[in-house]
């Protein structure tokens, strides 16, 4: 039986989520979940919970999920050497029929089972289905004073069909999108997952782009999970990295969030899949729980650096 004081804070938090369920609903958020968190079955099913509640109070969620510890682990069991350039993988043959097989296998399939058991009408589907991600490989890289780096199978986008989503969307469906696609040839490519990320919400017009990672958010001083940095603009995360204080795996993050809010998506939230609800509590709380990014921030509302009620 329920006490008087726990039905209390249920009507308090309903009441305090009200306002935030007004704006946001039918707002489309776009969120990237690293592959991490889906090596585990109950950090699977405590992320997707979180999205179900979002899509059952209107937000129009798409889904985008990494793959990067299951590819290295695949490719370690298979004698694959795997390659990191500034937190950007090399992907030559060998490691893009590991990909294939992670992305569009294992892991979509698992978020896939996973939204079934929660009654979320998730659809899945990567940047190869239907055009959804028209890209190219990516040329070889000149590094000043290093040799010059060639990523292999790696993509750069050239566009994405936003109305491929927008249709699912616009059908009560949620899209669990696998970052691989290919040109215009059909040669498979591998494209980073925060990349593919910023790159739909940028189309979608999205309210929002959260990316769920293994760190608190974004670290003052990366050696220290208690200098975490609440809100930031594009300006000083530039600084942080031109300071080298972004570590290799937040340097891609970096790219992308800066992408992101260049091209019209006016909110970025990194938070961290570790901390209980950090998803809802980000979405329906005033404090949130990681890094707050925008383009300016004496654009921020009150209400966003944690001064007022919505």
């Amino acid at each position: 039986m329920t006490s008087k004081k726990d039905r209390a804070i249920v009507v308090s938090a309903l009441k305090h989520a009200a306002p935030y369920i007004r704006l946001f609903k039918g707002k489309v958020f776009v969120l990237k979940a690293g592959g991490e968190i889906f090596a585990d079955t109950d950090r699977t099913l405590a992320l997707m919970e979180q999205v179900g509640i979002l899509h059952q109070v209107g937000i129009r969620v798409v889904l985008i999920h990494g793959g990067g510890p299951q590819s290295t682990e695949l490719a370690a069991a298979l004698g694959v050497d795997t390659t990191f350039i500034d937190g950007r993988r090399v992907t030559d043959d060998a490691s893009l029929d590991v990909a294939t097989m992670v992305l569009n296998g294992q892991i979509n399939t698992r978020v896939l089972a996973a939204c079934r058991d929660l009654k979320i009408p998730a659809v899945g589907i990567s940047g190869v289905d239907a055009g959804l991600i028209r890209a190219h490989r990516r040329p070889p890289v000149e590094r000043e004073g290093e040799d010059t780096v060639d990523y292999g199978f790696v993509g750069d986008i050239d566009s994405v069909e936003a109305d491929i989503l927008q249709k699912q969307l616009d059908n009560g469906l949620m899209p669990v999108v696998s970052p691989l696609s290919c040109d215009e040839s059909g040669t498979l490519l591998n494209i980073n997952a925060d990349t593919v990320a910023a790159a739909i919400a940028a189309e979608l017009d999205a309210e929002k782009l959260i990316l769920a990672t293994g760190a608190p958010g974004i670290l003052e001083d990366r050696e220290d999970p208690r200098s975490l940095i609440s809100y930031i603009d594009r300006r000083a995360l530039d600084k942080l990295r031109d300071d080298g204080k972004l570590a290799d795996g937040m340097l891609p993050k970096a790219a992308a969030i800066d992408s992101a809010l260049a091209n019209g998506v006016k909110r970025v939230h990194v938070i961290s899949y570790k901390l209980p609800d950090s998803l809802l509590l980000e979405v329906f709380t005033n404090e949130g729980t990681g890094t707050l990014v925008v383009n300016d921030i004496e654009a921020l509302t009150p209400a966003e650096q944690g001064d007022d009620a919505p």
